[in-house]
């Protein structure tokens, strides 16, 4: 069982819209979503923010949310 599971209801008008929707979920899988096993951190390592309002980013639609500081 995965620590991760995203339940997409998604009408595929075509192959590129899907692959358009396909590639947000990965690029939100690898880039922005902490994993358990790393530790709470991100596939690809992002530097720490330690300096300033924190706001939320709306990532897939606003299915999920970044949580940045700007």
């Amino acid at each position: 069982m995965t620590d991760f599971a995203i339940e997409v209801n998604v009408v595929a008008l075509g192959e590129a819209y899907l692959r358009r929707i396909l590639t947000k979920i990965s690029a939100y899988y690898n880039e922005l979503r902490t994993h358990r096993s790393l530790d709470k951190d991100a596939p690809i390592h992002r530097a720490i923010q330690h300096v300033g309002c924190i706001i939320p980013a709306p990532v897939l639609g606003g299915l999920h949310h970044h949580y940045c500081r700007i």
